[in-house]
């Protein structure tokens, strides 16, 4: 997933429940006794542990609050006890999937729609949990300029990072909703995400971006804006983590718990957002600066965490197969899917639609 700055129109989006939707499987029930003091062996039994396991884990392209929950997971000390060792880095999602499927990044926050190429060009990657339930890649423009559906973007000037990743594949899914391609629209690149400051700026009619960010600021400022949602259409899989197949092999079970303390500090930042802002603060310092309004993204990041139609306890970290092959047959359509792949080559084994809680250590 490119860092979170960055709609086809049916009448109705069908709800998906986790009844319908398969879940993350990551094996939640080896865990026990304190949280990581038992780990999962190879064959299911367990093992001692014997020091904590080193994680890489990369997440989007610029530090930031969106990045709450694995921020408080660590400084809360959630990896700590679950026997774990991790160090973040920050990439664009085309190079974290790579370094991924290569091993040299142990845990990735990528788009969906970035997997399924990936798999289907050879990339050995899985997909286990859903962090954004919401697809949070949307088209946004102001509300003066009279763009309110996406029938109104022809002949308009688009700003977008790049012609990759999530944000060009909901665009080219949102066009042709109406019926529409790219080439009746004005493509303008922004590869250092300035694409909603020159939306400010009326260099460009409409803009790429992510519902907890670019809209969020832009009403902040006092300018109201539409967002465009493909959502509307089709469910896209949202941004999850993910991991490499060999690494699952030699690092199953500490990714496993890595999952489950990361879906424990959502649940904690859910019940209290202050927790994550204070956690992201610590994190990356000059979010300080900006206090009411990392929290207005925070509070936009955690509306995107649930999967539509379900409850935040229900949803968090479940995969909705659905979304999933509708994705994959879309992609299919866009040319983007050279070698044919199924939900079983992308997505990992099932799980428990809820997580036990992470004990909180003590000290």
């Amino acid at each position: 997933m490119t860092h979170l700055s960055g709609g086809f129109a049916v009448p109705h989006r069908p709800r998906h429940t986790p009844a319908r939707g398969r879940i993350a499987r990551i094996a939640i029930a080896c865990l026990a006794l304190a949280f990581g003091v038992i780990a999962c062996g190879p064959g299911g039994g367990s093992v001692a542990p014997t020091g904590p396991t080193p994680l890489v884990v990369g997440l989007g392209y610029i530090p930031s609050v969106q990045f709450a929950p694995f921020y408080l997971a660590d400084q809360a000390g959630y990896y700590r006890a679950a026997g774990l060792s991790v160090t973040f880095q920050n990439q664009i999602d085309p190079n974290l999937v790579t370094l991924v499927g290569q091993g040299s990044i142990d845990v990735g926050l990528a788009d969906g729609t970035s997997v399924v190429p990936a798999v289907s060009q050879g990339i050995p990657i899985k997909y286990l949990a859903t962090i954004y339930g919401t697809f949070p890649s949307i088209v946004f423009a102001k509300q003066s300029s009279g763009i309110a559906t996406a029938a109104d973007l022809k002949g308009k000037r688009i700003g977008i990072p790049g012609r990759y990743g999530s944000s060009w594949i909901m665009l080219q899914a949102l066009l042709g909703a109406a019926k529409l391609t790219t080439s009746d629209v004005t493509i303008v690149e922004y590869p250092d995400f300035g694409q909603g400051a020159a939306l400010q700026q009326g260099q460009i009619d409409a803009a790429t971006g992510f519902d907890n960010n670019e809209p969020v600021q832009a009403r902040l400022a006092g300018t109201a804006v539409n967002i465009l949602r493909v959502d509307q259409v089709i469910h896209l899989p949202g941004p999850g983590l993910i991991a490499g197949r060999t690494t699952l092999a030699t690092k199953g079970a500490a990714i496993t718990a890595f999952i489950a303390a990361t879906l424990q500090a959502m649940r904690d930042i859910a019940a209290d957002p202050a927790k994550g802002l204070d956690a992201s603060i610590k994190a990356v310092p000059d979010l300080a600066q900006q206090r009411s309004t990392q929290a207005a993204i925070l509070d936009a990041t955690i509306a995107d965490w649930p999967a539509p139609g379900g409850s935040p306890a229900a949803t968090y970290g479940t995969i909705d197969t659905a979304g999933w092959n509708a994705t994959i047959q879309y992609l299919t359509s866009l040319g983007l899917v050279p070698t044919p792949v199924t939900t079983d080559q992308i997505l990992g084994d099932a799980a428990p639609p809820v997580s036990p809680p992470v004990p909180t250590p003590s000290g």
